[in-house]
Parts: C-alpha cells; structure tokens; sequence
C-alpha cells in the first residue's frame, strides 16, 4: 500500500516525526532570537544604570554570561547587534567599548534605499526641508557671514558647470547642505545628510543637465539675491518656491 502511495499522483505521505522535528527548530529559534534581544536590552540597561560613556568599556563576555546567565553565542550575537547600531566596537585583547557612531550607521543603513520617490514621500521630504530652509529664516540669517554667500554661490557655480544630471544633483545637494550648515546645528546638519539619497533622487525627478544649468541655477541665484540683500521675505518666497517646483514632476 505504501508502495501505491509513492508512485500514484497523490500528495506525499509527511511522516509526524518531521513536522515534530520542524515545530521543535522553529522554537528554538524563536527562543534564541528572544533571548538575543533580552540581552541586547540587558547590555543597555547596564550602560545606564552604571553611568558608562564612550570610551568607557563593557564587562568582558564571561563576566556578561555570568551576570545575565546567559549562554556565550547569546552575548556575542548581542554584541553582534549592537555593533551593527554602533554603540561598541570589539576588538581582540580589548573587549567591548562604548562608542557613537549611531549617525554613521543610520547613514550607511539609508544609502541602501533604492526604491522610486513616490508622492507622498515627495511631500513629506519637502516638507521638512522647507522647516530647515524656509521656517529657519530668522535663525540662518542671524548666522550668515560673507564667506557663506561666496561658498553658495561657488556651489551654484559648480552645477551651472556640472557635465552630467548627477554630478548637477550633488552640486544642487551641497548647495542646500551649505545653507543648512550655516545655522551651525551639528545634529540638523546630520539628519538632513542622512538624507541624501532621497532628495538626491527628487532633485534628479524630471531633470536633465540642460534644466540644473539653467532653471536650477537660476532659482539658487534668485534666493542668494535674497539673502545677499537680507530680505527674509523674498528669501522665505523664493527658496518656498525652489522647494515646490519639484510637483509638477508627479501625477495627481
């Protein structure tokens, strides 16, 4: 009979022992990953409660299997996530110490976005550069020196002269990053860097080397009139305008 079963068309005969064998894994897995995370969340509640800063370093693994009561695969993948967020840096001989390079790996973690700007995303992305670059007014002009209207209009220069639609792009990027950068916010000025590839790709939507010299540079030159003049309102009007241009490149 079972013989019949093997050659015949009907669905294969699954043995129980199997689906056992298959439940048991995904269990454990399920158990690991669970006991991964708790670790990850033991090692920052230990960085807290005892006052641990960059530089400072980790208990050693033993001492973390120990205390935690935890197996040694589950601490080094702990620290395996952990370092992936850039908070510790392992080294052999050194052990675990504490950094912060949480903005680097955001960064490196959003240079993997490839997919279309959509809508939506336009006006979300928009939107926030419009907080930064329009709403900021009172604070960027405050700020703003001679040598921050040369280095804008260097950078206008440089996508005027750009030979390709991506070279123009990142002379467009640099153009906005140097307006950013003169509010002197280290923290805004990384965010909007994290940013990159995003508006990278809104700044190339629609355009070709031809429009960034001419249409792109001409807008980046009206709000440099304005700021040169130090007129927050023509200045608030035109970068508005700059920013909202980008529409008519997505269909309602």
């Amino acid at each position: 009979m079972a013989r019949d079963n093997e050659t015949s068309g009907s669905s294969p005969i699954i043995e129980v022992g199997s689906v056992v064998e298959a439940e048991e894994d995904a269990t454990t897995r399920s158990s690991s990953r669970s006991a991964v995370d708790e670790m990850v969340q033991n090692i920052r509640g230990l960085i807290s409660s005892e006052g641990l800063t960059v530089g400072d370093n980790l208990p050693t693994e033993r001492e973390l299997c120990e205390r935690f009561e935890a197996s040694r695969n589950t601490v080094r993948e702990a620290m395996r996530i952990l370092k992936a967020y850039g908070i510790v840096s392992v080294r052999p001989k050194v052990g675990a110490t504490i950094i912060d390079d949480r903005m680097q790996r955001a960064l490196d973690l959003f240079s993997f976005n490839t997919l279309e700007v959509s809508r939506d995303t336009f006006v979300d992305v928009q939107g926030f550069r419009g907080l930064l670059e329009v709403a900021s007014v009172d604070l960027l002009f405050d700020k703003l020196v001679p040598e921050d209207i040369a280095s804008l209009h260097a950078a206008n220069e440089d996508l005027r002269k750009a030979e390709t639609e991506l070279d123009a792009s990142e002379a467009d990027f640099r153009f906005h990053t140097r307006l950013v950068q003169i509010m002197d916010n280290k923290a805004v000025l990384d965010v909007y860097k994290i940013m990159k590839p995003v508006i990278l790709r809104i700044m190339l939507r629609g355009k070709t080397r031809q429009t960034f010299s001419t249409l792109t540079f001409a807008e980046h030159a009206e709000v440099l009139q304005a700021l040169e003049a130090r007129d927050r309102t023509a200045y608030q009007y035109k970068m508005k305008t700059h920013l909202e241009n980008g529409f008519r490149h997505f269909s309602v």
